[in-house]
């Protein structure tokens, strides 16, 4: 379980940066009227969805394997967690599951159209929200 927890944490890292790429990448990309291109802007953007999915799959199987997840909250209900066991066992799931739900609704809505500004536009909002939705809920103090 260690390992997972581990691959978890450090991953968490990678798709941070990756997100942040995305969104910095279609903020540029809608603003300075660019040609969404294939090479390029369709593959950070793929890359941002899969890792993120990824991140989100070793998340669950933490929840449920973990005793700060899914068994806190069988042990405890939840009105016997703290705030530091709330945050790990119902919000920064709940949370991120929504993140990742905005994050593929971008991707799904910037394949259904031809123009490159709306497609950098739906990119930059849903993984924009996704990715301020993922920091909002990050257990910062277990990080640093």
């Amino acid at each position: 379980m260690e390992i997972v927890k581990n691959l978890h944490s450090y991953l968490a890292y990678v798709v941070l940066i990756i997100l942040i790429l995305a969104v910095a990448n279609a903020l540029i990309g809608w603003f300075s009227k660019k040609e969404f291109r294939f090479e390029k802007d369709l593959r950070i953007s793929l890359f941002a969805l899969i890792m993120s999915h990824i991140q989100l799959l070793i998340g669950l199987i933490l929840y449920f394997v973990s005793t700060n997840g899914f068994k806190a909250v069988q042990t405890l209900g939840m009105g016997g967690l703290n705030s530091a066991a709330r945050l790990l066992a119902v919000e920064h799931p709940f949370i991120n599951i929504i993140a990742i739900v905005l994050i593929t609704i971008g991707w799904s809505k910037h394949k259904k159209t031809d123009d490159s500004t709306a497609k950098f536009k739906r990119i930059a909002i849903f993984y924009g929200l996704g990715l301020l939705a993922i920091l909002s809920r990050i257990p910062w103090g277990q990080w640093f």
